[in-house]
């Protein structure tokens, strides 16, 4: 059966990551073993013959850079010229530049800015003992309750499941069967692309590494159909989830 092939990537280790600041919607560049590991998920996706024929990826810095060294385990290099306003009109996007995979193959890339991370306000850039010294009080609220708590200039937990929801709804709009579309993004916010591709009414924490893979199958055609099939599992089906083997080898 041809598919709708979704290929979902946390982008790789970031300078922000080793050193537990919350980045959110700002961005450290990737450090060496984060170079690594997305150049290594590159070169394993050529080995088993897995080509994107789409690319949308977040604009931020650390997922940015984790495409480009992907590009190049791929075996070739990117070409960065844009191309007009991109395929999401709900989203803001940096124009459309494109992987070049192959000499007769240029697969666009779509700079999605709903695919960018949990927006953590106040805390943008801050370590938790920066946090800690600079708002004492809020940070002894998050840290004795588990109920959700604003954070000034953060967005809401609805704005960024809202992001996602339209993340997978523009995927579902554009795509079909036959597709294989490579999205690259953030733990928080990958959390929530799941949770709205699997259907479900709340987002659940997942483990993610750093380049962990979730792939996707599913029948594009019958997607929208009401009844039985939406239980028929054969119709759907999660390939991988949290796959690292790439970092294994």
């Amino acid at each position: 059966m041809t598919v709708l092939n979704l290929l979902l990537v946390r982008h790789g280790q970031s300078v922000g990551n080793t050193e537990g600041r919350m980045e959110g919607c700002s961005s450290t560049g990737l450090t060496p073993l984060g170079v690594e590991q997305s150049r290594r998920l590159g070169q394993h996706l050529a080995t088993t013959g897995w080509h994107p024929t789409h690319i949308y990826c977040s604009p931020l810095l650390r997922s940015t850079a984790t495409l480009a060294e992907m590009v190049k385990g791929l075996g070739k290099e990117a070409s960065q010229a844009a191309e007009g306003p991109g395929l999401a009109p709900q989203a803001a996007i940096a124009g459309t530049p494109h992987a070049t995979l192959a000499p007769d193959q240029t697969v666009p890339v779509t700079l999605l800015d709903d695919l960018k991370e949990y927006d953590v306000g106040i805390f943008t850039g801050l370590t938790w003992a920066e946090a800690r010294d600079r708002h004492p009080d809020l940070c002894h609220q998050l840290e004795t309750s588990l109920d959700w708590q604003p954070i000034p200039q953060a967005e809401t937990l609805e704005q960024g499941h809202n992001r996602a929801q339209r993340v997978v709804d523009g995927l579902l709009e554009r795509h079909r069967n036959g597709d294989r579309v490579l999205v690259i993004g953030h733990h928080w916010i990958l959390q929530h692309v799941i949770a709205c591709l699997m259907g479900c009414d709340r987002a659940w924490g997942l483990p993610m590494a750093n380049t962990a893979l979730f792939e996707f199958w599913l029948d594009r055609d019958r997607w929208p159909q009401a009844g039985p099939n939406r239980l028929n599992s054969e119709l759907w089906r999660v390939k991988r989830f949290n796959d690292t083997t790439h970092l294994q080898s």
